[in-house]
């Protein structure tokens, strides 16, 4: 009997069928990091078509049509929207044992009630239904939003950002939180020359402050810190490839190098680039402390690999993997040091490389602190990870270092207002594991007890853990 997309999917069992409708099914969902575009949300408008909702910007897709060996113009270049999904749609059933195979097919079937395969024979039909299907009231941004249950949405923003779309939709009151986050890379980039300058400038003029320092730098940043604060953020996130170490250049040095580099002089700005950050970013935690934020680190992407295409597309366009960057000592380092001032705040991590599971799990037990459960956080599967053998190995490593008990689960991490379906892939994983462990008789036979562990992890532990 096939099971594909039934109502027992990666069910197993009929403990697993249990926990899952019974303890985390219904559950909201708090998406505490994903790159949803706040304006969208605001504005509510319809999408003006499939392609339009579910293709634009989603480089898994595009490097799904890369490697069946599609023309760039019906990736990214100049292709109608209709011609692009018919192209995806030959290829959705060439990713069979890829995640993109079971999220596309759960995305169509929710919310558009499609049950139908993707493939080039349905795409025009599949085309036509969910184009117009967009149009509807109940297909707008926010209303796919409260379609699948969020509760909580944590968007990614620069510190320049003004954030008025947050406050238009708080205005409205959609039903939903809809949360800033603080992502400061850009100020951390000082070997990049006219470019970091151009930023200086953006932060320096929506600050009020001259920026001709290290001192008045900090100044800037603290006071967007301040306004994200005060439009409701409780986190900050931050993408490096790994955490700087402090590095060998005295403050005064870095300060000057800083200095110079603001003036155009660009020639030891690379040397003195790891020290730089290391200092930017110890300061700003201890900002991220005073707030009572949650700092979230994404580690260990190698980006831009093809530089021709860098040069054609741009960044974010499918062109990043997997680093094999030192993660432990470095880490373990910044964590310390902050620990030692009394300034480390909730923290999630991030690994990218599945090399570092038990560094990463085993790393946030040096850490913990009283009168917060999990307070370092082994984040859930990033990106190359999220998928089936992905999300199982994090679980089993948190399981095996950790409090599993204690883990914040799930977030979507992506660009898509139909993304959502990937919190209910999460859980179903999540209940057929305990189930098996119980079938296994490695577990208690307790449904009640071990469901309720799932509902935590799955809701109630994410809800308590991004409070202000």
């Amino acid at each position: 009997m096939s099971y594909f997309l039934k109502d027992n999917f990666l069910l197993q069992s009929d403990i697993a069928v249990v926990l899952y409708n019974d303890y985390a099914k219904d559950l909201p969902i708090i998406d505490y990091h994903n790159h949803l575009s706040p304006q969208q949300i605001a504005e509510n408008k319809n999408f003006e078509n499939i392609t339009k909702i579910w293709l634009n910007g989603d480089h898994y897709k595009w490097r799904a049509m890369r490697a069946y060996g599609i023309d760039e113009g019906f990736i990214t270049g100049n292709a109608s929207d209709e011609d692009k999904f018919r192209k995806w749609a030959e290829v959705v059933p060439n990713t069979l044992r890829n995640p993109l195979f079971h999220w596309t097919h759960m995305e169509l079937k929710n919310p558009f009630g499609i049950n139908e395969y993707l493939n080039g024979a349905s795409a025009d039909k599949i085309y036509k239904e969910t184009t117009g299907k967009l149009q509807q009231e109940n297909f707008r941004p926010q209303s796919l939003l409260n379609n699948y249950n969020v509760e909580m949405l944590g968007t990614t923003d620069d510190p320049t950002e003004d954030l008025s779309f947050h406050q238009s939709i708080r205005q409205q009151i959609i039903g939903i939180d809809v949360k800033p986050s603080f992502r400061p890379d850009k100020i951390f980039a000082i070997s990049k020359g006219e470019s970091f300058r151009d930023y200086v400038r953006k932060l320096s003029e929506i600050s009020n402050v001259e920026i001709s320092d290290l001192d008045t730098l900090l100044e800037a940043l603290q006071k967007r810190v301040d306004f994200f604060d005060e439009q409701g953020c409780v986190a900050a996130d931050h993408g490096l490839l790994y955490i700087p170490h402090k590095g060998k250049h005295s403050l005064k040095e870095i300060n000057h190098v800083f200095f110079t580099v603001l003036l155009g002089d660009d020639e030891e700005a690379e040397e003195i680039e790891e020290g730089y950050t290391h200092y930017v970013l110890t300061e700003l935690c201890k900002m991220y402390y005073e707030k009572g934020w949650v700092q979230q680190f994404h580690l260990g992407a190698l980006r831009n690999n093809n530089t021709i295409k860098l040069k054609e597309i741009g960044t974010d366009t499918g062109y990043d993997s997997i680093g094999d960057y030192p993660q432990a000592q470095a880490l373990s380092a910044f964590l310390n040091n902050l620990e030692n001032q009394q300034k480390l705040t909730k923290t999630i991590l991030y690994n990218l490389n599945p090399a570092d599971n038990a560094v990463f799990g085993s790393m946030t037990g040096n850490f913990q602190g009283e009168g917060t459960k999990g307070k370092i956080q082994f984040g859930s599967a990033w990106w190359f990870l999220d998928q089936l053998d992905g999300m199982e190995q994090q679980i089993n490593t948190l399981s095996n270092l950790g409090l599993i008990s204690t883990f914040i689960g799930m977030l979507t991490d992506s660009r898509s207002f139909l993304s959502f379906p990937r919190h209910e892939y999460f859980r179903r994983l999540l209940c057929n594991l305990f189930a098996e462990d119980i079938r296994k008789g490695l577990l208690p036979n307790d449904l009640k007890w071990i469901g309720s562990i799932i509902s935590d992890i799955c809701y109630h532990n994410a809800k308590s853990y991004f409070k202000n």
